[in-house]
């Protein structure tokens, strides 16, 4: 045992409780204790262990303050490998002094608090997500060295104040995650040096302003979500040069103008989150040639693989929020390998849904509810066949319900609530599975679950006030228009009479004259028929 170098005892429960002085009688190369029970104490026997280069503690029910010795140690046995992650260690992390680069540091899900060490830049793989980190990024802009981290997650923090402008000299960045945070001001344009970035994640910050042309070098992104924050401007038409793009989520922000058709050129698509901003004009013909959604594609996985040459240091999983069934829900790995879904609810979208929508037959999540969409639903929406949840509501649709609808078995949520449907419900299909809430608000839908129709009885054309500007051309306008216009001639005859006398004159001798002709006229045809008797 006094030459044992390496100790794997993960994942199995296990109970390691010894005294605080007890000194173990062999020096370890690397220690992966993940999902034992060492704690609630930090194990201070790691201080006689002088030789380790790999350490993994995680998950390990640790709730302590690390001893002060802890950190030195790691930079003067320069540990490559070190993941403490998922316990409940408390404090600040002291800076140490330090030019040595390392691999991998995972401090996740802790609740360390305090300011971001400088030294920590030195490794890799950094993970600080969900903690209580403060303050602001600047330890990464302290000098003008090249960085060599290729993965960084500082998600879930207290981080606030701009994002630094400094990121041309961390161009080997493959994912970063900032998201979760209170960072302000504008996305930096450097950001666009990033040319080998996969993922980006700024979700749920206060940045403002639109986002920076530069971006539009980072041809790589897998992943863009720059949801939840209070970014405007139009949606910039480069978006569809990003061609690797699967997950592209702006959500609840304050873009505005029109769907740029580049977005159609998105074929690696999988996940469209334009909710909850101020778009308008139409959803785009397009649409059909997000090839992803059109055709059963096969991901083996969402995990990504992060390299040094052709070592793998690490893989990293893709995730993503979205409203799933009425509720916020987060898809990783797995659940994003077959989620297919546009969101492009809360907008002020208008027209007709384009009938391209009816060749999406991949997609398993559709939401254009609360827009401004009008005229029938697509009569061949029942295409959409691997549909789970399907939202139209608070719209202007009108027409009865497509037949086609009742085509798509595994429909679990459908709300067309809201609208100006008309007609009967399909009997003896799924569509009387859901509750009446699906269908509110359409005052001429009848039929189960709603009430039913009157005996006899078929559908019926709405009975309704939409906005007629769409329908008809007798409105209101048009009625004002013909009164204007008959008070504006009327004046332009009567007045002339009124004020110029040649031609009142002139107007009363033509009455007199026409009132002669007439009475001839009417003598002469009484005169006929007299003769006729």
């Amino acid at each position: 045992m006094s030459k044992l170098e390496h100790l794997d005892l993960s994942d199995n429960s296990l109970a390691l409780t010894f005294t605080q002085n007890w000194v173990l009688p062999f020096q370890l190369l690397s220690i992966y204790l993940r999902s034992c029970q060492l704690g609630p104490t930090f194990p201070m026997w790691l201080q006689t262990q002088n030789k380790f280069v790999h350490i993994d503690i995680s998950n390990a029910t640790i709730s302590d303050i690390i001893p002060e010795w802890f950190w030195p140690k790691l930079v003067l046995q320069k540990v490559l490998t070190v993941d403490i992650s998922s316990n409940n260690l408390q404090g600040t992390i002291p800076n140490v002094s330090s030019t040595y680069v390392s691999t991998f540091m995972n401090l996740g899900s802790n609740q360390f608090e305090g300011s971001i060490p400088l030294f920590l830049r030195n490794y890799a793989i950094l993970d600080l997500s969900k903690n209580k980190f403060s303050n602001t990024l600047s330890f990464l802009c302290e000098d003008d060295a090249i960085s060599i981290q290729i993965h960084l997650d500082i998600s879930y923090n207290q981080l606030s104040g701009d994002i630094p402008d400094c990121w041309k000299q961390m161009n080997s960045l493959v994912y970063l995650d900032l998201s979760h945070n209170n960072f302000s001001g504008k996305i930096p344009t450097s950001m666009g040096w990033l040319l080998d970035l996969q993922a980006l994640l700024l979700r749920n910050n206060n940045l403002v302003e639109g986002i920076p042309f530069s971006i539009n070098n980072c041809t790589e992104l897998i992943m863009l979500d720059l949801s939840e924050n209070k970014l405007s401007g139009p949606i910039p038409d480069w978006i569809g040069t990003i061609e690797e793009l699967h997950i592209l989520s702006f959500g609840k922000n304050q873009f505005f103008g029109s769907l740029p058709t580049t977005v159609c050129c998105l074929r690696n698509i999988q996940l469209l989150d334009l909710s909850l901003n101020n778009l308008s004009g139409k959803i785009p013909k397009c649409i059909n040639n997000l090839t992803s959604m059109t055709e059963t594609t096969y991901f083996a996985s969402h995990a990504y693989e992060l390299k040094n040459g052709d070592h793998i240091l690490k893989t990293y999983d893709l995730n993503a929020w979205l409203t799933w069934k009425g509720s916020k829900r987060m898809f990783m790995n797995n659940g994003l390998e077959r989620l297919k879904n546009i969101d492009l609810s809360s907008n002020h979208f208008s027209e007709d849904i384009p009938v391209e929508i009816e060749k999406l037959c991949e997609l398993i999540s559709l939401n254009l509810s609360r827009n401004n969409l009008i005229g029938k639903i697509p009569s061949n929406i029942g295409n959409l066949t691997k549909l789970e949840t399907l939202d139209l509501s608070r719209n202007q649709f009108v027409g009865s319900i497509p037949s086609s609808l009742a085509q798509i078995y595994g429909l679990s949520v459908l709300d067309l609530s809201h609208n100006h449907l008309s007609g009967k419900i399909l009997t003896s299909t799924q569509l009387q599975s859901f509750s009446t809430s699906s269908y509110e608000d359409n005052l001429d839908l009848c039929g189960p679950p709603l009430e039913k129709c009157s005996e006899g009885e078929s559908p019926q054309e709405p009975n309704i006030e939409v906005d007629e500007d769409k329908y008809s051309f007798l409105n209101k306008d048009f009625f004002i228009s013909m009164a204007f216009g008959f008070v504006v001639s009327f004046w332009i005859v009567f007045g002339s009479i009124l004020f110029k006398r040649s031609w009142r004159h002139a107007y009363f001798k033509f009455l007199n004259n026409l009132e002669d002709i007439l009475h001839v006229k009417i003598a002469l045809f009484a005169r006929l028929l007299k003769l006729r008797d």
